[in-house]
């Protein structure tokens, strides 16, 4: 039995082991190539939808969107190192309180999630998902984080990426996006199948007023720094415009 347990022992370092360097090799891999696909995409190309994906390099995103998503999902993407502990706090008590953990999730959580992992809420996903936002966080810049994340998030049934997200709902290519536009874009992202961009609700056009409103914080603050630590490049139009 003694035997046997330590035979079961090493098996299991040894598992644990190769599952580590997998998972560094697949994370050093998409810090250089584009993610081809998620499971997210193949579930829901399983259930009837297709895949409209086309990855582009950060500079071909619009200024706008960049800050629009900050300002939106994750005003200290800067300053954290992957978990935002105060908003996950704040979370945790909401929680208690009856409510929900929505907040605590940060922009490289997100990536992490929609990168490597699959969607249920399972612990076995969340602790999945802590190891791959630790390793993201550790081996990529920030600006490629944010760079992934926005060429994976879902805009709409089918619609993965800001690419295909401009091009879908605005009829133009990401890097021409105006701060409206990107501000209706980013307020979609936490129910991109039931809110639509391009064809606004109540909801959505009263809450992209105020993501604009943040975006201009993020600017004056340089809450995007890590992103462009030289400052922004010129944004498309001029604001209000698009």
């Amino acid at each position: 039995m003694r035997e046997w347990l330590r035979r079961a022992r090493r098996t299991l370092a040894a598992l644990v082991l190769a599952l580590v360097a997998v998972s560094i090799g697949w994370v050093m891999l998409y810090r250089v190539v584009p993610p081809p696909v998620t499971a997210l995409m193949l579930l829901r190309a399983a259930a009837g939808a297709g895949i409209d994906h086309t990855p582009v390099p950060l500079d071909a995103v619009s200024p706008h969107l960049v800050r629009a998503v900050i300002a939106s999902e994750d005003s200290r993407f800067c300053r954290h190192g992957g978990f935002d502990v105060p908003a996950i706090r704040a979370a945790l008590a909401g929680n208690r309180e009856g409510g929900g953990l929505r907040g605590a999730s940060t922009i490289s959580m997100q990536t992490a999630k929609n990168v490597f992992l699959w969607p249920d809420r399972t612990w076995l996903r969340k602790g999945a998902e802590a190891w791959f936002t630790l390793l993201i966080e550790t081996l990529w810049p920030k600006a490629r984080i944010l760079e992934v994340y926005l060429n994976v998030a879902e805009w709409g049934d089918g619609i993965y990426g800001a690419e295909a997200a401009a091009r879908a709902h605005f009829g133009k290519p990401a890097a021409e996006l105006g701060d409206r536009e990107a501000a209706l874009l980013a307020v979609v992202l936490p129910s991109p199948r039931s809110w639509s961009a391009s064809q606004p609700g109540p909801y959505v056009s009263r809450r992209s007023g105020v993501i604009r409103q943040r975006m201009a914080i993020v600017a004056r603050d340089r809450l995007d720094d890590c992103v462009w630590p030289d400052g922004a490049p010129t944004a498309p139009g001029r604001p209000g415009s698009g």
